[in-house]
């Protein structure tokens, strides 16, 4: 096993991965840039190295630098957490040639899967469904359109590397395309440096299933089985859930073969996510494979009882898997919604700013995988997520009135979240029946508008406090502190 490693990444995830560390007697080093100098998982870490300005290419997307830390610090492998580089073929490649451990699949793989056309190609060969589309590449859109019309419209437009929503255009009809693949070729471009595109069938009404693989370095692969993903704004996911409302053994079986049969056809390594797009008929068609940790990774984890990182740590170090596909018991239900600095009302635009306090929900079957602190300033310069809350209970009706309840305590002043929006999602009558599609928040939640504060409420408390003649704070000075501590400005209260 590993004694030291590096973790290239940030907030949440790099504290995650460092907690399975120091469980498991590991060191860990953090990297950070300018402004994240007071960030948790720097102060968490045994050591910690600058990479520079703010800017991700100064810092958490600087190859050379990380690479350079990792020597300077003496770590024999690097966790790249998930954004950033952790789907850089590059990156895996210099580790490689740097005798420093990768921890995910061979560059070779993550540069083939991360090329939608050729990961399609690969799943072909390998038995495993595609959704209708194109396998080749081509610019024209003269050739797309005569593509549309053979699958029929609506269609995706998207771009061969990359994700995270970039690079995607609906079509519905002929006249739409030219300007649907400058769009999305533009953007490909300037996210990902690959303007490459091609054409697959958009579904109207579809589920994004996906699959936890692990597969060792012995040929082993199996599956934890599936996260239901459906929920997303800008084609990124926001509300996660296992196991998905409409799965049954048999669905569950036929897919989970499925994922296997996609890791064992790209001679993947290490922990994965197979993507899948399920129609309303229930049949599913293969969509990538994510080459890194998931986001949303911890449900799975809630369910099964697995440590997903430690299992990427042990095959990384060239431990055989312990477990059979037998051996994987599920249990309960889990949900994770994830907590960014966004207004939702401005179509979840990045809201970054200072977090004047913050106190997170606890109680039984709560996880809150935080990267922040009271006082921490979220930086304008990268993705703005604070945490993913997870609940687990014993049934999925348990869990959603549990993440309703962890919401509705979780305290974040100085910036706009997505909480109430969350909150008025999981009591809405479609996710309550388990309908979520991916076009759920358009189709239900398109003009949504925080709820009006009780005003008779708060004028009903104001009454009663003047007629009882209120609590009357009492104010003294800490001979410390030119502050009143907050047990000094209560007014009457007793233990």
């Amino acid at each position: 096993m590993f004694k030291k490693i590096i973790v290239a990444n940030r907030g949440e995830i790099a504290r995650r991965v460092m907690n399975t560390c120091h469980e498991m007697g590991i060191e860990t080093v953090a990297v950070y840039s300018d402004v994240d100098k007071k960030a948790i998982h720097v102060l968490e870490a045994g050591e910690s190295v600058c990479l520079g300005p703010a800017d991700p290419s100064e810092s958490y997307l600087n190859i050379e630098k990380i690479i350079q830390a990792a020597k300077q610090t003496g770590a024999e492998a690097v966790h790249p957490g998930y954004g950033f580089l952790s789907e850089n073929a590059a990156f895996a490649k210099r580790c490689e040639d740097e005798g420093i451990v990768f921890i995910g699949p061979s560059s070779k793989v993550i540069k083939d899967l991360g090329d939608k056309i050729v990961s399609r190609q690969i799943m072909s060969r390998g038995g495993v469904p595609v959704t209708p589309g194109m396998i080749e590449p081509n610019p024209d859109p003269a050739r797309m359109a005569e593509e549309a019309g053979r699958i029929g419209y609506p269609v995706l437009i998207k771009a061969s590397a990359g994700g995270g929503g970039k690079g995607i255009r609906i079509v519905n009809n002929r006249d739409e395309i030219e300007e649907a693949v400058i769009g999305a070729s533009s953007e490909a471009l300037n996210s990902f440096g690959d303007g490459t595109v091609y054409l697959e069938k958009f579904f109207e009404k579809a589920r994004h299933i996906e699959f936890q693989i692990l597969a060792d370095t012995h040929g082993n692969v199996i599956h934890l089985g599936e996260r239901e993903c459906s929920i997303q704004r800008r084609h990124q996911k926001i509300i996660e859930e296992t196991p998905a409302h409409i799965m049954t053994p048999e669905l569950r079986d036929e897919m989970g073969k499925a994922a296997v049969a996609a890791a064992k056809a790209s001679g993947y390594v290490n922990a994965g996510t197979v993507e899948f797009l399920v129609d309303e008929n229930n049949k599913f068609y293969f969509l990538e494979v994510n080459t890194r940790l998931q986001v949303e990774h911890p449900i799975t984890e809630m369910i099964t009882g697995i440590d997903i990182v430690r299992k990427q740590l042990e095959i990384a170090s060239g431990l055989e898997l312990a477990l059979k596909q037998d051996d994987i018991v599920r249990r309960g239900h889990a949900i994770e919604c994830r907590v960014y600095a966004e207004d939702p009302e401005q179509d979840f635009m990045p809201a970054p700013g200072r977090i004047v306090y913050l106190q997170e929900p606890t109680g039984p079957g709560i996880r809150n995988d935080c990267g922040v602190y009271s006082g921490f300033e979220i930086p304008v310069h990268y993705d703005p997520i604070i945490s993913k809350l997870i609940v687990h209970a014993e049934t999925r009706g348990m869990a959603i009135c549990r993440m309703i309840k962890a919401l509705s305590e979780y305290v974040l002043l100085g910036v706009t979240t997505p909480i109430p929006f969350l909150i008025d999602v999981l009591k809405s009558q479609p996710f309550q029946h388990g309908d979520v599609f991916t076009d759920f928040i358009p189709r239900h939640f398109s003009e949504w508008k925080p709820g009006a504060p009780d005003m008779n409420a708060a004028l009903a408390a104001f009454i009663v406090d003047e007629m009882t003649g209120g609590r009357k704070a009492k104010f003294r000075k800490n001979a410390l502190d030119k502050i009143p501590s907050p047990f000094q400005t209560l007014g009457n209260w007793r233990l």
